[in-house]
């Protein structure tokens, strides 16, 4: 078994620089390079072996949440091991059958099922998320890292911000935040620019904390949230963003959650779309899936202006901000890593061993993802209106998006 598996791995060594170390169980093993290794890998067990060789790269992740794999090294160097090697370009069939399997148990086609999916990553709280996303806001989406940001925070602010001009938001004006997270945006799109919001969350405890904020900022007669899926929206708003929704409206749902924005805008009104994507349909991976986002599923750009415009709505800007998402995932990876004892102690057999090493998979592996040579994801951000704007109704260059703004 050692051997077949030792075939398997070096032929993905060689498409990468990065020198690794495999040991097997029974002290045997290899080096992808002749120089000295940056990180090993050691097969505590035949299982593990047995993993890899049936499920590929799933195998191996998976059995290094389960502890059958251990690494000495920056996890980081073997993510862009995997990402350089191609190793997940194209999976094992078992993994095929599983990410099928996957669709059919966990497809968010039914309101229920989509909002348990959404509670599976979202509901473990504010005391969770809190130690490692921005304070105050919790901003658990793509920041925007402009040249002098420093922070974290910063960056968050810079985001809303931008999105905020985008959609050239008024004071007075109203607007929906179609899955609005800890409510960051609502809060600053009130305190910045005096405009009124409502936010759509289907996650329960995220709700309860917004709810609890816009009563202690007494803020109830100027914003709201409401718990319900994005198919259940109610009322048509002068403005429309949702930042980190198409991604989990789930497969074969792009075309309903595109619908459910278009229908949520005035004639005359400007949205914004912010979503990881690819630029052309492709499979989502299944660890993603199966361990981090059960209902997600990645669009792609090429099918969501289609969409978009099916629906009557002008597309008046996309930009790409993949680079910005490392940035940010690097920050929140180095939070948790460092906040990971006081995780822990909120509930250590829901945080427990398994868990920090899948999510440090996840984050550190997306940052590695969004800055890969070889990555086909990326973060769009597309400004549109609902009916064609005119010369005189919307700027004809995007200097608006970077003179000083003026606050309410």
């Amino acid at each position: 078994m050692s051997q077949s598996l030792q075939t398997y791995l070096k032929r993905f060594g060689e498409r990468s620089p990065i020198p690794i170390e495999v040991v097997f169980p029974n002290g045997s093993g290899f080096r992808s390079r002749p120089e000295e290794p940056a990180v090993r890998l050691f097969f505590k067990n035949r299982r593990a072996q047995l993993q890899v060789l049936t499920f590929g790269h799933i195998g191996l992740l998976e059995s290094y949440f389960r502890g059958d794999l251990d690494l000495e090294g920056d996890l980081r160097l073997v993510l862009c091991f995997g990402m350089d090697s191609r190793i997940s370009r194209r999976p094992k069939l078992p993994v095929r059958i599983r990410n099928r399997w996957h669709e059919l148990r966990f497809s968010n086609r039914s309101l229920a099922r989509a909002k348990a999916n959404a509670r599976f990553h979202y509901g473990h709280g504010e005391d969770f998320y809190s130690q490692w996303l921005d304070e105050p806001l919790m901003m658990y989406t793509c920041a925007y890292w402009k040249d002098d940001t420093e922070t974290l925070e910063e960056a968050q602010r810079n985001k809303i911000e931008h999105v905020c001009r985008k959609i050239q938001l008024q004071p007075g004006e109203t607007f929906v935040d179609i899955g609005c997270g800890f409510g960051g945006f609502l809060f600053h799109a009130w305190e910045r620019f005096g405009a009124l919001g409502t936010g759509v969350n289907t996650t329960t405890e995220q709700v309860a904390y917004v709810r609890r904020e816009i009563e202690r900022r007494g803020l109830a007669d100027k914003l709201e949230v409401v718990e319900a899926d994005f198919r259940e929206v109610q009322g048509r708003f002068d403005k429309v963003v949702s930042v980190g929704v198409l991604e989990h409206a789930g497969r074969d749902r792009l075309s309903e959650v595109v619908r459910a924005h278009a229908d949520s805008l005035k004639p005359g009104g400007l949205g914004m779309l912010h979503f990881i994507g690819h630029v052309e349909p492709m499979e989502t991976e299944f660890y993603i899936r199966k361990h981090i986002f059960p209902g997600g599923w990645i669009p792609s750009l090429a099918e969501t202006l289609v969409a978009m415009v099916g629906c009557g709505l002008e597309i008046l800007d996309v930009e790409n901000l993949r680079r910005h998402y490392a940035l940010t995932l690097d920050a929140w990876a180095e939070r948790f890593d460092a906040r990971w004892e006081s995780i822990r102690a909120l509930n250590p057999e829901r945080f427990d061993e398994p868990f920090r090493r899948a999510w440090r998979t996840y984050l550190y592996g997306s940052a590695e993802m969004f800055r890969s040579p070889v990555g086909e994801t990326a973060l769009f951000q597309i400004t549109f209106s609902k009916g064609n704007r005119s010369r005189e109704s919307y700027p004809m260059t995007r200097d608006f998006l970077y003179r000083e703004a003026t606050p309410k």
